[in-house]
């Protein structure tokens, strides 16, 4: 039996949030995506792409799997890597994976049946959908999936650009080196560098989707699992190791748990079986 489900999903910012775009000099500048205004012009609407979101999504998902097959330190790096970041496609001679070890892989590891992934020259498909993440602002309105009650704010409210600064260490000095401060900072003779970083303010609302399309009931559990993770511990855009990336979210209809199944029970069941599957992928 398969399964199509999909959940609207609403964000808001604990913290700054932020996600480049492009690198100018020092200055990381948001990601911005061109939104047709009713009125024919358009506007720059800052977004985090679906891209990133998904791959949020995947880091949990993948983390999940390893708590219950345990493969921490036994597999090739290139399947870590397909697990954890999707993986690369790259020339190989051996047989692409299709047919019934396809179905099997998918039953064996719900996060290659849910996320897909490169795999050696060609990839897997997975039954997984997502959509950008968009502030909920008077020039995203066009695109917005819902009607939100006024005021809205405009995006020129909640963009803000924040200043740090970094200790460059061997310009400083350590004993036993000799280093030309003026030369290592520009000419300041400062060993502090600064950088700065456009983010979107705390307090700022999304909007989003995730949709499983025709996937199992495994998927279907996996996922939910996935996304009940995403309300207690997700994250949003980048820089989370200096707080950024914080939110509150909220999902409709809530994640059930898969109707009943238990994907962990499974999924478990069969870990030497999943072992030698990963195992045998190409690396």
């Amino acid at each position: 039996m398969s399964v199509t489900r999909l959940w609207e999903v609403e964000m808001t910012a604990r913290s700054p949030i932020s996600h480049r775009g492009e690198l100018i000099g020092t200055t990381a500048i948001g990601r911005r995506m061109k939104v047709l205004q009713q009125d024919g012009s358009v506007e720059l609407v800052p977004v985090i792409s679906g891209n990133s979101f998904r791959g949020v999504l995947r880091r949990i998902g993948e983390e999940l799997l390893r708590d219950v097959l345990g493969y921490e330190g036994q597999l090739p790096l290139a399947v870590a890597h397909t697990l954890r970041n999707g993986g690369a496609i790259v020339k190989t001679q051996a047989e692409p994976i299709t047919g019934r070890r396809l179905h099997q892989l998918r039953e064996l590891v719900p996060l290659l049946s849910v996320f897909g992934g490169a795999i050696g020259a060609a990839p897997i498909d997975g039954c997984l959908r997502v959509g950008h993440v968009v502030p909920i602002v008077t020039e995203a309105m066009p695109i917005l999936r819902r009607t939100y009650e006024e005021p809205i704010p405009s995006r020129f409210d909640i963009e803000a650009l924040e200043s740090y600064s970094h200790l460059d260490d061997v310009t400083a000095g350590h004993a036993g080196t000799t280093v030309d401060l003026d030369a290592g900072a520009g000419g300041s003779g400062s060993p502090v560098m600064r950088y700065d970083i456009e983010t979107l303010a705390p307090g700022t609302r999304f909007e989003s989707w995730v949709q499983l399309v025709r996937g199992s009931v495994l998927d279907h559990a996996f996922l939910s699992d996935v996304l009940v993770e995403f309300t207690w511990s997700g994250w949003l855009g980048g820089r989370s190791g200096i707080g950024h990336g914080q939110i509150a979210t909220t999902l409709n209809p809530p994640p059930e748990g898969g109707r009943g199944v238990d994907w962990r029970e499974i999924v478990s069941a069969r870990r030497n079986e999943a072992l030698e599957a990963l195992l045998a992928l190409p690396a």
